[in-house]
């Protein structure tokens, strides 16, 4: 693989690439880095593509600005633009996981003319994918309480982040303080990483944190231990890698790129104003863990998605499958993959 860095208007990107042809672009969350997608890069290269995946910004090799306005959807949009000019890609297939999956849905909308195809793992049109399903949710009353589990186009993000913490710890309203999170976890980088990534895998209780209160509550005290290395899908020298690549030599930027990713939800509920009414036409796969935990996040995503997504030609369930697809059953999400991406030729 050869590996680079590219400039995206300010800051520089790494990104590692394989293979020869047209360009799939892969897009990881939080956790995650360009590593991510290691089990995805020969089979696409093989198949007669170029495959390319990034350390978003914030993570691994690339820059990690501590402002969030840095990472702001429009923000991204236009970093994903440059990645694309970077390789001479007109379009190209884009693929997304988690976070990566939110910013793969926003640029089929906001730059249609750039994605020949959409693959992603996460449902479209929902918070933290910078629209606030304002286009098609049922508008509340300027009056109503907050109801944290439903859409609003009257009610901040944050808002209902913080109605959700008045009943138990919820992480989405605990990063959104600047520092907090930042101390608890600089020192603590392995064990973060190992317990985030077993909890969110099919084998994982990522729920344990609605039984433990908000107050006095970090992070590390809602997620349970995880279970020693090997698992069945992460070896002790893949995971070495991802402890590696969130190593910065600042303490408190080790998970800006992730942190960030939830303070821009404000600002990208409000940027995400103007497309809330906007179906995604892209030719798209929606391919996701069959015991994806966060899913439980997402309430009518299948009807909605059927409803929001013209484009979409399927949905493929992956049996075994937590949040990390690509990763606990790569096999299985390779030939998914391949086999769209065969139709989408022809």
């Amino acid at each position: 693989m050869k590996e680079q860095m590219i400039d995206v208007g300010g800051y520089r990107l790494r990104a590692v690439e394989q293979g020869e042809g047209p360009v799939v672009l892969m897009i990881h969350g939080f956790p995650g880095l360009a590593w991510s997608w290691r089990h995805q890069m020969a089979p696409l290269a093989v198949a007669g593509y170029r495959a390319v995946a990034i350390d978003s910004l914030g993570y691994g090799g690339s820059d990690r600005p501590s402002d969030p306005a840095a990472y702001t959807a429009d923000r991204m949009n236009d970093y994903l633009l440059a990645v694309l000019d970077h390789y001479g890609a007109d379009r190209a297939v884009v693929i997304g996981q988690d976070f990566g999956a939110q910013y793969a849905w926003n640029l089929a909308v906001r730059a249609p003319e750039r994605v020949s195809a959409l693959i992603a793992t996460i449902p479209y049109d929902y918070d933290m994918a910078g629209r606030a399903m304002l286009g098609s949710a049922p508008r509340l009353p300027a009056d109503a309480p907050v109801q944290p589990d439903s859409a609003s186009p009257d009610h901040l993000p944050t808002e209902r982040f913080a109605v959700m913490a008045r009943e138990h710890f919820v992480h989405l309203h605990y990063f959104q303080h600047v520092g907090p999170a930042e101390r608890e976890l600089a020192d603590r980088a392995p064990e973060f990483l190992a317990r985030l990534f077993h909890e969110l895998s099919a084998e994982g209780d990522l729920w344990r944190w609605k039984t433990v209160p908000s107050e006095g509550s970090g992070y590390l005290d809602v997620l349970p231990s995880a279970p020693s290395l090997p698992w069945t899908w992460l070896s002790e020298a893949e995971f070495d890698r991802f402890v590696a690549g969130y190593d910065h030599a600042d303490p408190m930027l080790r998970f800006i790129g992730g942190l960030n990713s939830y303070r821009t939800a404000d600002a990208n509920w409000r940027i995400g104003k103007q497309w809330a009414d906007c179906d995604v036409e892209t030719p798209t796969l929606f391919l996701y863990g069959a015991n994806d935990p966060s899913f439980v996040f997402f309430p009518d995503w299948e009807e909605r998605l059927k409803t929001r997504v013209p484009g979409l030609r399927k949905i493929v369930a992956v049996p075994g499958a937590g949040h990390f697809v690509q990763q606990e059953t790569p096999e299985a999400f390779n030939m998914a993959v391949l086999d769209f991406l065969a139709e989408m030729r022809g």
